[in-house]
C-alpha cells in the first residue's frame, strides 16, 4: 500500500503506511477524547497526543526498519509537531478562503489510490481496516490534503509569473545543462521580523551545527535534529535536481563544492542554510521517443447514437483490413477536424501527446500495425494506424519549456514557504509540547 502514504499530510517519507494519516482533531472531539492531552493548538483547532504519538511510533519504526541511527524520539516529535502545525495553518487558511473538495473529487480520488495499488475499493478498505484505519477517516485525511494542495496550487497561479525575459536570461546564462546534483539541506530558522540577536543566535547555532559535521557527525543525523527545512526526517535529502532547479538561496555554493562536502552556513530565506553536496552527474541530450500514426474518430451526436458509431467504427476498421485506404476513409469519416483533411496524419508526437488512452493503445502496436477500437473517456470511439516510431533530439525545443518550469518552480518552492511563514506568525499558535505560545501579533 506504498501509494497511500503519499497522502500523509505532512510530507512524510513515501516509504510510510497509510497508518500515518492521522484523525484531524477539533472541539467536537474533546467531549470523547478528555483523557488525551492536547499537545498544540492552532487557532480553534487541537493537536492531541494520541495523534502525535501515532506519527512519531510510525517514524521511529521506520527508522528501525532502515537500520540506520534511530534518532533520539524528542527529536522527531518535534519535527512531526511543527510539521502537523504547519499543516493545520494551511488547511485553517484554505477553508478561510472558501476552498472545498466535493464528494465526487473524493470518490475519483479513492478510486485514483486503489488502481495506483493494483487493488478494488472494497481491498483497500481491508487494508486500512488492518492499518487500524476507518474509510471515514481516510475520507477526511484525503480531503484535507486535496484541500491544502487546491491552496497551494491557487497561490501559484496567482502569485507565481514567470516573464519571457526570465526565460531568455536563464538560457542565456548558460545554466540549463542537463546536469544533475543530489543535495542534502539543513535549515537553522530564523523568524520573520527577527531581532539582531535572533539573527546572532541562529548564525552561531548554524556554525555549531557545521562544526559538529566536520568533526564526525552524520548530516542526515544533524538534519534530524536540527534542521526546520521540510525534509528533515529524510535526513535533509533533497533529493536529484537539475542545477537549474537549485535553490537559489545556495545555488552559488555548488560551485565551490565537491562530491561529500559541507558548505558553511549562508543567509537566505527562513534562516540559515548548511548544503552537502551528495553526488554529481552529467545530463545528456534531451532525447524522446516519437511516433508517427493516423487516425479515425467517430464521435456520437444528436445523430449519431452512442450505439451507432460503434457499429460504424467496426464497420471502417473491417474496410481498412479488407484493403481500403485508411486515409481516404478518414477524410470521409472522421471527425478529427484536426487531422480529418490531412488523412488522419498526426504528424509526430509524443506518445501521450493526446492523453493516457490513445498513449496506451499506441504503445501496443508496432509499426505499420492497425488497433483495435476503442472508446475515450469523452465517448467517442478511436482507430490509429501505427506508421513510425523515432528518437528525437528536442533539445532546442525543450530548452526553453524547461527554462520556464524551473523559474516557476523555484519561485513556487520560495514563496510558498514563505507564505506559510507568513500565516503561521498571524495564527494563534500554542505548543505545549516546546512550551510556546505565540499569535497573531507576536
Amino acid at each position: 500500500m506504498k501509494a497511500l502514504a503519499v497522502l500523509a499530510p505532512y510530507a512524510l517519507p513515501v516509504l510510510l503506511l497509510a497508518a500515518l494519516l492521522p484523525p484531524r482533531a477539533d472541539a467536537q472531539l474533546l467531549a470523547t477524547e478528555s483523557l488525551d492531552a492536547i499537545v498544540a493548538v492552532v487557532d480553534e483547532d487541537v493537536i492531541l497526543r494520541s495523534e502525535l504519538d501515532r506519527d512519531v511510533n510510525a517514524v521511529m519504526a521506520q527508522f528501525a526498519q532502515a537500520g540506520g541511527q534511530v534518532p533520539p524520539r524528542d527529536v522527531v516529535e518535534r519535527q512531526l509537531l511543527e510539521r502537523m502545525i504547519d499543516f493545520r495553518v494551511q488547511l485553517a487558511r484554505a477553508q478561510g478562503t472558501g476552498i472545498r473538495v466535493t464528494d465526487s473529487e473524493i470518490e475519483q480520488s479513492m478510486r485514483r489510490i486503489a488502481q495506483q495499488n493494483g487493488i478494488t475499493l472494497d481491498q483497500m478498505a481491508m487494508a486500512l481496516a488492518r492499518d487500524g484505519i476507518g474509510v471515514q477517516e481516510f475520507r477526511r485525511n484525503l480531503r484535507d490534503q486535496m484541500t491544502v494542495e487546491r491552496l497551494r496550487s491557487r497561490f501559484v497561479q496567482q502569485r507565481v509569473n514567470v516573464t519571457e525575459t526570465e526565460i531568455d536570461n536563464l538560457i542565456a546564462s548558460g545554466r540549463l545543462s542537463g546536469d544533475e546534483v543530489r543535495l542534502s539541506h539543513i535549515l537553522i530558522a530564523v523568524p520573520d521580523a527577527a531581532t539582531s540577536e535572533q539573527i546572532a543566535d541562529a548564525e552561531r547555532r548554524a556554525r555549531e551545527v557545521v562544526t559538529e559535521i566536520r568533526e564526525g557527525l552524520d548530516f542526515a543525523t544533524a538534519a534530524i535534529r536540527h534542521s526546520r527545512g521540510p525534509q528533515a526526517l529524510e535526513g535533509g535529502d533533497l533529493g536529484w535536481r537539475r542545477l537549474d532547479e537549485v535553490p537559489a538561496a545556495f545555488a552559488d555554493l555548488l560551485g565551490q563544492l565537491r562530491v561529500g562536502e559541507v558548505s558553511a552556513p549562508v543567509r537566505g530565506p527562513g534562516g540559515f542554510h548548511i548544503v552537502k553536496l551528495t553526488d554529481r552527474r552529467e545530463g545528456g541530450p534531451m532525447m524522446v521517443r516519437e511516433f508517427r500514426a493516423l487516425h479515425l474518430m467517430i464521435a456520437p451526436t444528436e445523430l449519431i447514437s452512442p450505439e451507432q458509431a460503434r457499429a460504424r467504427i467496426d464497420d471502417i476498421r473491417r474496410r481498412i483490413e479488407a484493403g481500403e485506404d485508411f486515409g481516404d476513409l478518414a477524410r470521409q469519416f472522421s471527425a478529427d477536424l484536426g487531422s480529418k483533411n490531412q488523412g488522419g496524419d498526426l504528424g509526430w508526437f509524443e506518445q501521450y501527446a493526446y492523453g493516457t488512452v490513445v498513449g496506451n493503445e499506441l504503445g501496443l502496436l508496432a509499426d505499420g500495425e492497425l488497433s483495435r477500437p476503442f472508446q475515450t473517456e469523452q465517448g467517442a470511439w478511436h482507430l490509429l494506424k501505427r506508421i513510425g516510431t523515432r528518437d528525437a533530439d528536442r533539445s532546442a525545443e525543450r530548452l526553453r519549456q524547461q527554462a520556464e518550469e524551473t523559474i516557476r518552480n523555484r519561485k513556487a518552492e520560495e514563496e510558498y514557504a514563505a507564505f506559510v511563514r507568513q500565516i503561521r506568525g498571524e495564527a494563534y499558535i500554542e505548543n505545549r509540547l516546546a512550551g510556546e505560545s505565540a499569535d497573531a501579533s507576536g
